[in-house]
């Protein structure tokens, strides 16, 4: 067994890298917006398009993504995102070399279906790596802690790159962060293809044709609308700060450099970093329903805030910045008083995505299994409602914009009281 462990170390610090790198190749669409806005002139809505591209992947290859695991195993199938991510990631590289705004969508599209499928892989095979229970549970949150981590370092290091947003700002300016991405998915792939893992999920025809049925998870009420709570969630979670950094960096609107817009834009990834550390503490003893309800309710409260409030009163909040010696360190911050209470938002946000999927899968039984492939399809709302909310921001500014996560907080928050309840308990589940 100690051996098992020892050869299995290497498998798990790569998993948890690649959890990092969904977060760090998601979370660089948004910062980004800011970039191809000033180089190819354009709109917020299509300044949003990248993050559009990389999230609508995940509608085309949810359910494929979960067959091909289910065919070729973990291990075969991190390879693959892993090459698609470097192409990806090295198309919107070769974006900036040749000035093209829809070759980079084309990497930031192609960078999704890498995505798609890491989040498939990660999370089931690092529980899979730390035998499950505790211990499996426990590696998945260092993950997503990790994850976190990634979500914050990217609009920072975008900012830093970037510095004041001009005429001249392009792609190439953020070429480093490009490298980062490639190298560690060069290593990961590297690594991964001399190590064994486990492949327990690997399903025979035999097992295929006893999993037949006349129900599926679609027979289930509260599971359908989990799954659009799924769509709504990461539609919010990415919306309130990727059309932050847009506002804070508008010079016509919070009036930032690129910079300080996106350590501030990093510090609401930090809360998020922060509210997961003190979920897993209370997970244990507070119902996700219960977890659900407040954050979706006090989420909604600061989202209406934000809404409400003079964007000409501002205030010093605390933020993540980059010391004299090149270190990070917490600084003071003067921004609009609303990009604080979106600050907040994360907070909610971060116990979200665990206490949906609790909810939407509780009493699925057998077809737990292919609700993950549905969940991962809709994940695409992380695409679709930013670019709904930044076309709200063209055409009757920042702040309205917001009434889209209101309005998706408030379904997540009728969600946890009334639509999570399972009332189809009479479907044989084993």
């Amino acid at each position: 067994m100690q051996e098992n462990k020892k050869n299995y170390v290497v498998p798990i610090f790569m998993m948890i890298l690649l959890f990092g790198m969904i977060s760090f190749v998601t979370n660089l669409a948004a910062p980004m917006g800011v970039v191809v806005k000033s180089q190819f002139q354009a709109s917020n809505f299509l300044g949003m398009l990248g993050n559009f591209a990389n999230f609508l992947a995940y509608a085309f290859m949810g359910i494929p993504g979960g067959k091909l695991l289910e065919k070729i195993g973990y291990k075969k199938t991190a390879i693959i995102a892993i090459v698609v991510g470097f192409v990806g990631v090295g198309v919107m590289y070769l974006s900036g070399i040749a000035e093209s705004f829809f070759v980079y969508l084309l990497g930031a599209f192609i960078a999704g279906f890498s995505m798609c499928l890491l989040n498939m892989v990660v999370n089931p095979m690092l529980n899979t790596l730390g035998g499950g229970g505790n211990k499996g549970n426990q590696l998945i949150q260092v993950g997503a802690t990790f994850n976190s981590l990634m979500a914050t370092t990217v609009p920072m290091l975008v900012g830093v790159l970037v510095g004041e947003v001009t005429k001249n700002t392009a792609i190439k300016d953020i070429n480093p962060v490009m490298f980062i991405a490639m190298g560690i998915f060069a290593v990961a792939g590297i690594a991964l293809s001399f190590v064994t893992i486990p492949e327990p999920h690997i399903k025979t025809a035999d097992e295929k044709a006893a999993e037949k049925s006349a129900y599926s998870a679609w027979s289930f009420r509260h599971f359908i609308l989990g799954a659009v709570g799924i769509f709504v969630y990461v539609g919010v979670e990415v919306g309130v700060p990727g059309t932050m950094m847009l506002f804070l960096a508008d010079a016509n609107a919070g009036g930032l450099d690129a910079s300080t817009a996106g350590f501030v834009a990093g510090t609401y990834w930090f809360l998020m970093l922060i509210g997961r550390f003190v979920g897993a503490s209370i997970g244990a003893k507070v119902s996700s329903r219960s977890m659900l309800i407040v954050a979706s309710g006090v989420g909604m409260l600061l989202v209406l805030m934000a809404i409400i409030s003079s964007v000409g009163t501002t205030v010093s909040i605390p933020v993540l910045q980059t010391t004299a010696t090149g270190g990070l360190a917490f600084g003071a911050a003067n921004v609009p008083i609303n990009a604080m209470y979106l600050v907040l938002v994360g907070l909610c946000t971060s116990v979200m995505w665990g206490g949906i999927f609790n909810l939407a899968v509780e009493g699925l039984g057998k077809f737990t299994a292919s609700a993950s492939g549905i969940f991962m399809t809709m994940v695409v709302g992380g695409g679709i409602l930013p670019l709904i909310q930044n076309g709200v921001a063209d055409n009757m500014g920042y702040i309205a914009s917001y009434w889209v996560p209101f309005i998706g907080l408030a379904y997540l928050f009728y969600y946890s009281l009334i639509g999570s309840k399972n009332v189809n308990k009479d479907i044989p589940v084993d």
